[in-house]
């Protein structure tokens, strides 16, 4: 059995703002009645954070969940401990109308630093990346050029972003591309 490995097994880039590949990640689907109490209950206990508000992340010292529809959550937490989380969520939530899946090999994570992440992402993406548009503590799912992407502010200056590891090296080199130093208003 081979090790696993992040889709850009660890790649940085440093331009006018850094992009690096996040390595790897436990993420796990969760779908069901977000209001239900037995989810919030199975939420807390699996990631120890409350569930967030719509279009919410909420982190942890145990990890973090993300709002990502009305029926739909993304959990985070270590790598290793993905099928041990589904495994309590399944237990937890027996008896409830729910499908909780371990995407960790699915999906690619990367997270840019620096003072210009906003025009970075706003290179490719539809979305509102003004303050008021994505502000902190919100997640937006999206697409970035092209490929569908989920991204939020972990503080003023980093941006997380996750898609699905199929498009990962593109994404990866698109953000870099985008990232290129005296490529961004202002000059970052």
């Amino acid at each position: 059995m081979s090790d696993a490995l992040s889709v850009m097994n660890g790649a940085s880039h440093a331009g006018a703002v850094e992009v690096r590949d996040a390595g790897l990640k436990g993420m796990i689907t969760l779908r069901g009645d977000l209001s239900s109490d037995k989810i919030a209950k199975a939420v807390k206990s699996a990631v120890g954070l409350a569930m967030p508000s719509q279009r919410g992340i909420k982190s942890g010292a145990k990890g973090a969940v993300a709002w990502m529809s009305p029926d739909e959550l993304l959990l985070f937490c270590d790598y290793s401990q993905a099928e041990a989380v589904v495994a309590k969520l399944e237990k937890s939530l027996k008896g409830e109308h729910f499908l909780a899946v371990n995407v960790s090999d699915a999906r690619a994570s990367f997270t840019l630093s620096g003072a210009g992440v906003r025009e970075v992402i706003a290179k490719g993406s539809p979305a509102d990346l003004s303050p008021e548009g994505l502000p902190l503590g919100e997640v937006r799912r999206s697409r970035l050029g092209q490929v569908a992407t989920a991204f939020w502010l972990s503080d003023a200056e980093t941006m997380e972003l996750v898609c699905f590891r199929s498009v990962g090296t593109f994404v990866y080199k698109w953000l870099c591309t985008a990232a290129k130093k005296d490529s961004l208003p202002g000059c970052f």
